[in-house]
């Protein structure tokens, strides 16, 4: 066997040759950028478009059952849309805001009781490290300039999700032409494929599809049940704005293992200026919340699909997090899933390939 035929020497050669594209493309960034640009431009109605293909898709179908034409179907699909919408603009929105406001404006009055607690704490206290007492001293004294920024930074990003607005105009468009032609894509991509590699590559897309599917339609359900028991919980136990934080949480669930902790905080910070009891109750409402959901929701809705270890989903959320902030967060693991998919059915078709040229994919 000579050198070129020995597999650490193709591997090399593979390697170096991927870090000779990177290189390349970065050298040539300014004809790639134009691209990019208008990606990014399309990338928000096309992504909002396709959740909403994934979550409206089962009802066109349904609506299809009844040997109702495809076109009416979608315009049966859009109606529903706009009496959710309808519902939850007249009688969600109004009271969720009012909450927000009253939450927003008692601020202050949390902020104080805050620093007389940290004060009373401190007086009573004689064991206390010097640079815990400083550190505790500096906080308290820039406590308010702590909540502004966290104000700002909430409405900063308030702002720039208004700026989104306006690619959120053309998410109607994309829908209705993923629904009306959405089934055409595969038999576009695999007509020029032979018959053997069209099986091949319609199987690889069915595998996406189901990721795609287990996880959308699974996640937003999950989250919107998680929501509704957090809310009866909240109400049971009296916690104030209980919609506002009700509709956080369910917002947070979206985002796997880690969204649950981080959408208890406010209700825990809420619950502990209302009355210190009140922790326990809300760490309960959490904690049954949670077990309903993972022991009967998620296994029912989600299934085994998506076969990701919850250290893997941890490590992928915190990657993507750093690299593209909230987006990045909210969509690692569906991207993550589908690499995955992808890399798996090459692998597959590879070790097939081995057997059988045929099976090849390329």
């Amino acid at each position: 066997m000579n050198l070129f035929e020995k597999k650490w020497f193709q591997t090399l050669v593979f390697f170096i040759l991927v870090f000779l594209l990177i290189l390349l493309i970065s050298a040539t960034n300014f004809i790639f950028d134009p691209v990019f640009k208008y990606v990014g431009a399309v990338a928000i109605p096309i992504i909002g478009a396709g959740i909403l293909y994934y979550l409206t898709r089962p009802l066109m179908y349904f609506f299809m059952k009844f040997k109702i034409n495809r076109s009416f179907s979608i315009l049966l699909v859009f109606i529903v849309l706009i009496l959710i919408g309808f519902f939850i603009t007249m009688y969600i929105v109004p009271i969720a805001q009012r909450q927000f406001t009253n939450l927003v404006n008692n601020i202050p009055k949390m902020v104080d009781w805050a620093q007389d607690l940290i004060t009373y704490w401190q007086a009573n206290q004689t064991m206390i490290p010097q640079e815990v007492d400083k550190a505790i001293n500096n906080f308290t004294d820039n406590l308010q300039t702590h909540i502004e920024n966290v104000l700002n930074y909430i409405f900063g990003f308030i702002g720039q999700l208004i700026s989104f607005i306006f690619a959120l105009v053309l998410i109607p468009f994309f829908l209705f032409f993923m629904l009306k032609d959405g089934e055409k894509l595969v038999p576009f991509v695999t007509k020029i494929f032979s018959k053997k590699k069209a099986a091949n590559i319609r199987s690889l897309l069915s595998k996406i599809d189901l990721v795609l599917t287990s996880f959308i339609q699974g996640q937003l359900i999950v989250s919107f049940s998680v929501g509704v028991l957090l809310f009866i919980g909240y109400l049971l136990i009296g916690l104030d704005y209980s919609l506002t934080l009700a509709l956080f949480g369910m917002i947070m669930n979206v985002i796997p293992f880690i969204g649950p902790f981080l959408s208890v905080i406010p209700a825990l910070i809420v619950g502990a200026f209302q009355d210190p009891m009140m922790i326990v109750w809300v760490s309960l409402v959490m904690i049954i919340a949670q077990q309903i959901e993972s022991n009967f929701i998620s296994p029912n809705v989600m299934g085994r699909v998506l076969a990701l270890h919850p250290l893997t989903v941890i490590t992928v959320i915190l990657a993507a997090g750093s690299i593209a902030g909230f987006l990045g967060i909210l969509f690692a693991v569906p991207f993550y899933a589908t690499v995955k998919t992808i890399v798996v059915h090459f692998y597959e078709t590879y070790a097939d390939s081995k057997k059988d040229k045929e099976d090849a994919l390329i």
